[in-house]
Protein backbone atom coordinates (compact mmCIF):
# COMPACT_ATOMS: atom_id res chain seq x y z
CA UNK A 1 0.00 0.00 0.00
CA UNK A 2 1.71 3.06 -1.48
CA UNK A 3 1.52 6.20 1.92
CA UNK A 4 0.96 9.87 0.75
CA UNK A 5 1.86 12.87 2.45
CA UNK A 6 -0.63 16.51 2.02
CA UNK A 7 0.35 19.70 3.00
CA UNK A 8 -2.29 21.95 4.73
CA UNK A 9 -2.98 25.37 2.69
CA UNK A 10 -4.13 25.80 6.37
CA UNK A 11 -1.71 28.36 8.08
CA UNK A 12 0.01 29.39 4.43
CA UNK A 13 -2.70 31.48 3.02
CA UNK A 14 0.06 34.70 2.76
CA UNK A 15 1.86 32.85 -0.23
CA UNK A 16 -0.39 32.48 -2.40
CA UNK A 17 -1.75 29.11 -4.39
CA UNK A 18 0.92 28.94 -7.09
CA UNK A 19 3.85 29.91 -4.89
CA UNK A 20 2.46 27.54 -2.14
CA UNK A 21 1.77 24.29 -4.57
CA UNK A 22 6.01 24.87 -5.78
CA UNK A 23 6.89 25.13 -1.98
CA UNK A 24 5.29 21.76 -1.01
CA UNK A 25 6.13 20.25 -4.08
CA UNK A 26 10.03 21.03 -3.20
CA UNK A 27 9.42 19.88 0.24
CA UNK A 28 9.01 16.16 -0.81
CA UNK A 29 4.91 16.56 -0.66
CA UNK A 30 2.15 14.16 -2.62
CA UNK A 31 -0.16 16.92 -2.88
CA UNK A 32 -1.99 19.44 -0.65
CA UNK A 33 -5.10 19.73 1.00
CA UNK A 34 -7.06 23.26 0.68
CA UNK A 35 -10.21 24.41 0.67
CA UNK A 36 -11.31 25.29 -2.86
CA UNK A 37 -12.51 28.99 -3.46
CA UNK A 38 -15.93 29.58 -5.34
CA UNK A 39 -13.52 31.66 -7.68
CA UNK A 40 -13.40 29.73 -11.12
CA UNK A 41 -10.66 31.05 -12.36
CA UNK A 42 -8.54 30.75 -8.68
CA UNK A 43 -10.35 27.47 -8.58
CA UNK A 44 -8.86 26.37 -12.18
CA UNK A 45 -5.26 27.74 -11.33
CA UNK A 46 -5.19 25.40 -8.57
CA UNK A 47 -6.03 22.88 -10.79
CA UNK A 48 -3.62 23.31 -13.53
CA UNK A 49 -0.82 23.57 -11.42
CA UNK A 50 -1.12 21.08 -9.07
CA UNK A 51 -1.26 18.83 -12.39
CA UNK A 52 1.93 20.44 -13.63
CA UNK A 53 3.93 19.77 -10.71
CA UNK A 54 2.71 16.10 -10.11
CA UNK A 55 0.16 17.03 -6.77
CA UNK A 56 -2.73 15.71 -5.88
CA UNK A 57 -5.55 18.04 -4.20
CA UNK A 58 -7.46 16.88 -1.08
CA UNK A 59 -10.48 19.11 -1.22
CA UNK A 60 -11.27 20.56 2.54
CA UNK A 61 -14.27 22.28 3.79
CA UNK A 62 -14.16 23.42 7.43
CA UNK A 63 -17.92 22.95 8.12
CA UNK A 64 -20.53 25.71 8.64
CA UNK A 65 -20.96 27.65 11.57
CA UNK A 66 -24.78 29.16 11.33
CA UNK A 67 -26.55 27.81 14.22
CA UNK A 68 -30.09 27.62 12.44
CA UNK A 69 -30.21 23.98 10.96
CA UNK A 70 -31.81 24.72 8.07
CA UNK A 71 -29.68 27.69 6.61
CA UNK A 72 -26.79 25.19 7.89
CA UNK A 73 -27.80 22.46 5.53
CA UNK A 74 -28.76 24.67 2.74
CA UNK A 75 -24.53 26.32 3.37
CA UNK A 76 -23.11 22.63 3.46
CA UNK A 77 -24.61 21.90 0.36
CA UNK A 78 -23.06 24.96 -1.66
CA UNK A 79 -19.75 24.06 0.20
CA UNK A 80 -20.11 20.10 -0.38
CA UNK A 81 -20.94 20.21 -4.74
CA UNK A 82 -17.94 23.37 -4.55
CA UNK A 83 -15.55 21.11 -2.80
CA UNK A 84 -16.49 18.24 -5.47
CA UNK A 85 -16.77 20.72 -8.17
CA UNK A 86 -12.90 20.22 -9.40
CA UNK A 87 -13.05 16.56 -9.08
CA UNK A 88 -10.62 16.25 -6.15
CA UNK A 89 -8.78 13.18 -4.87
CA UNK A 90 -11.56 13.23 -2.27
CA UNK A 91 -13.49 16.16 0.06
CA UNK A 92 -12.61 15.99 4.03
CA UNK A 93 -15.34 18.14 5.63
CA UNK A 94 -16.42 18.84 8.54
CA UNK A 95 -20.41 17.84 9.03
CA UNK A 96 -23.43 19.01 11.31
CA UNK A 97 -23.17 20.25 14.66
CA UNK A 98 -22.26 18.81 18.33
CA UNK A 99 -25.73 20.35 19.22
CA UNK A 100 -27.91 19.35 16.67
CA UNK A 101 -29.93 16.19 17.23
CA UNK A 102 -28.95 12.99 15.98
CA UNK A 103 -31.86 13.34 13.30
CA UNK A 104 -30.87 16.64 12.08
CA UNK A 105 -26.77 15.44 11.94
CA UNK A 106 -28.52 12.51 9.83
CA UNK A 107 -29.79 14.77 7.45
CA UNK A 108 -26.24 16.10 6.85
CA UNK A 109 -24.51 12.94 6.15
CA UNK A 110 -27.42 11.82 3.68
CA UNK A 111 -26.87 14.42 2.12
CA UNK A 112 -23.31 14.45 1.39
CA UNK A 113 -24.07 10.26 0.51
CA UNK A 114 -26.40 11.70 -2.04
CA UNK A 115 -23.70 14.24 -3.45
CA UNK A 116 -21.15 11.67 -3.38
CA UNK A 117 -23.25 9.44 -5.79
CA UNK A 118 -24.31 11.99 -7.62
CA UNK A 119 -20.38 13.48 -8.32
CA UNK A 120 -18.41 10.46 -7.96
CA UNK A 121 -16.02 11.87 -5.08
CA UNK A 122 -15.08 10.36 -2.81
CA UNK A 123 -16.42 12.71 0.92
CA UNK A 124 -14.68 12.03 4.25
CA UNK A 125 -16.51 13.07 7.65
CA UNK A 126 -13.63 14.92 9.42
CA UNK A 127 -13.93 14.04 13.73
CA UNK A 128 -13.96 17.50 14.80
CA UNK A 129 -15.28 19.00 18.09
CA UNK A 130 -17.83 21.12 17.55
CA UNK A 131 -19.04 18.68 14.72
CA UNK A 132 -21.62 15.60 14.62
CA UNK A 133 -18.46 13.49 15.10
CA UNK A 134 -17.21 15.42 18.55
CA UNK A 135 -16.70 12.51 20.24
CA UNK A 136 -15.24 9.06 20.40
CA UNK A 137 -18.17 7.49 22.04
CA UNK A 138 -20.68 9.29 20.32
CA UNK A 139 -19.80 8.25 16.65
CA UNK A 140 -20.39 4.59 17.13
CA UNK A 141 -24.76 5.33 16.79
CA UNK A 142 -23.73 6.94 13.51
CA UNK A 143 -21.25 3.79 12.44
CA UNK A 144 -24.34 1.81 12.54
CA UNK A 145 -26.76 3.74 11.18
CA UNK A 146 -24.22 4.43 7.84
CA UNK A 147 -22.41 0.83 8.17
CA UNK A 148 -20.38 2.75 4.49
CA UNK A 149 -19.78 6.04 6.26
CA UNK A 150 -15.89 6.80 6.01
CA UNK A 151 -14.07 9.27 8.04
CA UNK A 152 -10.97 11.51 8.69
CA UNK A 153 -9.30 10.47 11.48
CA UNK A 154 -8.15 13.27 13.76
CA UNK A 155 -8.16 12.63 17.14
CA UNK A 156 -6.52 15.01 18.85
CA UNK A 157 -10.12 16.79 19.12
CA UNK A 158 -11.74 13.84 20.93
CA UNK A 159 -8.17 14.28 23.55
CA UNK A 160 -9.58 17.77 24.09
CA UNK A 161 -13.31 17.24 24.23
CA UNK A 162 -13.13 13.88 26.95
CA UNK A 163 -9.93 15.68 28.93
CA UNK A 164 -7.66 12.65 27.79
CA UNK A 165 -6.06 10.22 25.87
CA UNK A 166 -8.87 8.09 25.88
CA UNK A 167 -7.70 5.66 27.70
CA UNK A 168 -11.60 3.96 28.72
CA UNK A 169 -12.68 4.74 25.18
CA UNK A 170 -10.85 2.07 23.28
CA UNK A 171 -14.11 0.18 22.07
CA UNK A 172 -15.13 3.33 20.81
CA UNK A 173 -11.53 4.14 19.14
CA UNK A 174 -10.37 0.70 17.56
CA UNK A 175 -14.55 1.15 15.64
CA UNK A 176 -13.34 4.34 14.22
CA UNK A 177 -10.17 3.00 13.20
CA UNK A 178 -11.89 0.69 10.78
CA UNK A 179 -13.60 3.48 9.67
CA UNK A 180 -10.62 5.88 9.26
CA UNK A 181 -9.42 6.44 5.25
CA UNK A 182 -7.43 9.59 5.74
CA UNK A 183 -5.29 10.81 8.92
CA UNK A 184 -4.50 14.18 10.03
CA UNK A 185 -1.62 13.99 11.61
CA UNK A 186 -2.02 16.44 14.59
CA UNK A 187 -1.32 16.04 18.24
CA UNK A 188 -3.77 16.74 20.71
CA UNK A 189 -3.96 16.41 24.73
CA UNK A 190 -6.33 16.53 27.63
CA UNK A 191 -6.87 20.06 27.74
CA UNK A 192 -6.50 21.28 23.83
CA UNK A 193 -6.50 19.92 20.16
CA UNK A 194 -2.57 20.58 20.02
CA UNK A 195 0.58 20.19 21.78
CA UNK A 196 2.67 23.38 21.35
CA UNK A 197 5.88 21.02 19.31
CA UNK A 198 5.90 17.29 18.97
CA UNK A 199 9.85 17.65 18.79
CA UNK A 200 9.68 18.27 22.41
CA UNK A 201 10.79 15.44 25.09
CA UNK A 202 8.35 16.56 27.35
CA UNK A 203 5.24 15.48 24.95
CA UNK A 204 6.88 12.16 23.79
CA UNK A 205 4.12 10.08 25.68
CA UNK A 206 1.35 12.44 23.90
CA UNK A 207 3.12 11.77 20.63
CA UNK A 208 3.56 8.07 20.76
CA UNK A 209 -0.09 7.69 21.50
CA UNK A 210 -1.20 9.22 18.63
CA UNK A 211 1.74 7.49 16.62
CA UNK A 212 0.18 3.87 17.71
CA UNK A 213 -3.49 4.80 16.67
CA UNK A 214 -2.08 5.74 12.99
CA UNK A 215 -0.30 2.81 13.15
CA UNK A 216 -3.83 1.05 13.54
CA UNK A 217 -5.05 2.77 10.79
CA UNK A 218 -2.39 1.64 8.66
CA UNK A 219 -2.28 -1.57 9.58
CA UNK A 220 -6.55 -1.39 8.94
CA UNK A 221 -5.92 0.01 5.52
CA UNK A 222 -3.57 -2.67 4.54
CA UNK A 223 -5.64 -5.32 5.76
CA UNK A 224 -8.48 -3.92 4.01
CA UNK A 225 -6.51 -3.76 0.41
CA UNK A 226 -6.18 -0.16 -0.06
CA UNK A 227 -3.60 0.66 -2.45
CA UNK A 228 -3.70 4.08 -0.88
CA UNK A 229 -3.43 5.48 2.29
CA UNK A 230 -3.31 9.16 2.70
CA UNK A 231 -1.95 11.51 5.92
CA UNK A 232 -1.96 15.49 6.06
CA UNK A 233 0.40 16.86 8.96
CA UNK A 234 -2.18 19.01 10.25
CA UNK A 235 -0.40 21.27 12.94
CA UNK A 236 -2.18 25.16 12.63
CA UNK A 237 -1.46 28.40 12.86
CA UNK A 238 -2.99 30.62 15.80
CA UNK A 239 -5.19 29.86 17.90
CA UNK A 240 -4.23 26.30 17.73
CA UNK A 241 -0.44 27.74 18.00
CA UNK A 242 0.52 29.34 21.12
CA UNK A 243 1.86 32.84 20.74
CA UNK A 244 4.36 34.39 23.06
CA UNK A 245 3.17 36.52 25.16
CA UNK A 246 3.72 40.52 24.32
CA UNK A 247 5.64 40.23 21.57
CA UNK A 248 2.65 37.91 19.88
CA UNK A 249 5.28 35.40 17.79
CA UNK A 250 4.32 32.08 17.09
CA UNK A 251 5.65 29.23 19.97
CA UNK A 252 7.36 27.39 17.00
CA UNK A 253 6.91 27.16 12.74
CA UNK A 254 4.22 25.44 11.61
CA UNK A 255 5.93 24.99 8.14
CA UNK A 256 8.56 22.83 10.30
CA UNK A 257 6.30 21.13 12.49
CA UNK A 258 4.23 19.62 9.84
CA UNK A 259 7.47 18.93 7.92
CA UNK A 260 8.92 17.51 10.89
CA UNK A 261 5.86 15.23 11.02
CA UNK A 262 5.63 14.35 7.25
CA UNK A 263 9.55 13.12 7.54
CA UNK A 264 8.53 10.82 10.76
CA UNK A 265 6.36 9.34 9.10
CA UNK A 266 7.46 8.86 5.99
CA UNK A 267 10.25 7.48 7.61
CA UNK A 268 8.14 4.96 9.98
CA UNK A 269 6.14 3.37 7.53
CA UNK A 270 8.85 3.19 4.71
CA UNK A 271 10.63 0.93 7.25
CA UNK A 272 8.09 -1.71 6.89
CA UNK A 273 5.12 -3.18 8.31
CA UNK A 274 3.86 -1.04 11.52
CA UNK A 275 4.03 -3.79 13.61
CA UNK A 276 7.36 -3.58 14.18
CA UNK A 277 6.75 -0.47 15.71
Amino acid sequence: MKIEFFCPYWGSEHLGYVPFLHKIKEAGYDGAEIILPYDSVAKDLIKKTAEALQLKIIALWGGVIEGDFRQSIKTYEAHLRNACSSKPLFVNIQTGKDHYSFDQNVQFISLANQIGEETGVKILHETHRGKFSFTANGMSAYFEKFPKMRITADFSHWCCVSESLLEDQQEHVDLAITRSDHIHARVGFSEGPQIPDPRTPEWATTVDTHLLWWDKIVDSRKKAGAVLMTITPEFGPFPYMTKMPYTQLPITSQWEVNLYMKNLLKERYDRGSVADH
